[in-house]
């Protein structure tokens, strides 16, 4: 458990937000903690295998698959690109929803075009991650969201490894299995393809305002 960042009492709202930072469209619910979901004020570390030893010097993000010009980016080259501050919550199957993010990093669109976008019949990506080849599966237009981001920053500082550090796929809409730890690819699929959870009985999607966490 990551105790340096322990929210206070008060939810923060939009009017919370960075300047010119993206406000996910959830941030602007009546209600914001989705159905079986509770706040927490923590931010609870969670993963399937625990964080994978990661060297600079020799990271990669490699965007291919259905895209018109594969790209692979060393982490100075990742560093350089425009960033997009995105203001979302965050919410995780195992029931807990932490309310206020401030995230920063680069937009998946931003990525995406650097590739030259997707090519015709593209429709679904699959999220890759250092640990141990980690999947999760998303529709395209999910991880193309205005909100969407490879985050290297959280509330003002890097992200900890154990939280996927140095970068990590982020995608508010979904549960948080969605938002890959360890980044390390994003390959872009005609189809559908489960991931490692999806795998292994979590939901295909994983949309938390229609209770999509399994496949039970």
């Amino acid at each position: 458990m990551d105790r340096e960042k322990d929210q206070p009492d008060h939810v923060q709202t939009a009017v919370d937000a960075p300047p010119g930072a993206i406000v996910s469209a959830d941030v602007f619910r009546d209600q914001r903690i989705p159905p079986g979901q509770s706040r927490t004020k923590k931010w609870p570390v969670l993963d399937a295998s625990g964080p994978p030893k990661i060297d600079l010097t020799t990271w990669k993000l490699r965007i291919f698959g259905m895209v018109r010009q594969p790209v692979e980016l060393t982490w100075n080259e990742f560093l350089a690109l425009p960033r997009v501050t995105v203001f979302s919550d965050f919410h995780c199957v195992t029931r807990w929803s932490r309310l206020g993010n401030v995230w920063e990093g680069v937009s998946t669109k931003t990525l995406l075009d650097l590739a030259g976008g997707p090519s015709e019949g593209a429709a679904f990506a699959l999220a890759h991650g250092y640990d141990l080849g980690f999947t999760t599966n998303l529709p395209l237009p999910d991880l193309l969201s205005e909100d969407a981001l490879i985050a290297i920053n959280h509330d003002g500082q890097p992200i900890s490894t154990d939280h996927g550090g140095p970068a990590r796929l982020v995608v508010p809409l979904l549960y948080a299995w969605k938002s890959a730890k360890w980044i390390s690819g994003l390959e872009l699929l005609p189809a559908d393809q489960p991931g490692f959870w999806e795998s292994n009985g979590y939901h295909i999607r994983g949309d938390p305002w229609s209770e999509e966490r399994y496949n039970w």
